[in-house]
């Protein structure tokens, strides 16, 4: 007999860990050894197609526990998925020889865009032909990544419900771990390739209040 939702341990249904787990997760930008490519787009396909091996194998063999056991492996699962997309993004980044300019802001983008991209409307505009990621507070991103967090609970609590059928869960579970990451590679690949910009200081909208009358 498969698990209610309410049987699931706080670890899954607590959408603020998994909050803060990604504030976390993006403060540290992975560093990259992947030197400039002379086919940026040709190499970060590559490195994609690597990383989404490694993220479908390492989702599949934490979900491989059945039933409760499974559940546990359930947050673990997402962060360690997170590491490989974010290590991929930082690559893909070398690649097309902008490391250099891969912030909080971009990570977030690139790692979430496909996940909750409604989340984004206060962090990142287009401007033209480029992305233009505006210079906000904490507690905006702060709010951005709570929205992330919402959608990414919701998710791994379906799958956690999977991981009562042993083996076939897993390659589920696997299976959307290599589609989750190649949508990862694709915003990655669609922000390197064309112009973004950060929002400079001086930029920043100046918030003004009403002259006295």
């Amino acid at each position: 007999m498969s698990p209610s939702s309410d049987q699931l341990p706080a670890v899954i249904a607590d959408h603020g860990r998994v909050t803060q787990a990604i504030l976390d997760f993006v403060s540290q930008i992975p560093d990259s050894q992947v030197p400039g490519a002379r086919e940026p787009e040709k190499e970060a396909r590559r490195l994609a197609t690597r990383a989404q091996q490694r993220a479908a194998l390492t989702a599949g063999s934490l979900a491989l526990p059945p039933g409760p056991l499974g559940w546990l492996t359930v947050l673990p699962e997402v962060i360690a998925i997170w590491k490989i997309q974010a290590q991929m993004v930082s690559d893909i980044a070398a690649a097309y020889g902008q490391h250099s300019e891969l912030g909080r802001e971009q990570m977030l983008w690139c790692l979430f865009r496909h996940t909750a991209a409604q989340a984004f409307r206060d962090l990142v505009v287009r401007v033209g032909d480029r992305l233009l990621f505006r210079r906000v507070t904490f507690a905006v991103v702060e709010r951005v990544t709570k929205t992330i967090g919402i959608k990414v609970t919701q998710r791994a609590v379906s799958s956690s419900l999977s991981r009562w059928i042993p083996v076939v869960g897993a390659v589920g579970v696997g299976s959307y771990a290599y589609y989750d990451t190649g949508q990862v590679a694709r915003t990655a690949i669609a922000m390197f390739s064309t112009p973004f910009a950060t929002e400079s200081v001086d930029e920043a909208p100046v918030e003004t209040t009403a002259s006295p009358t």
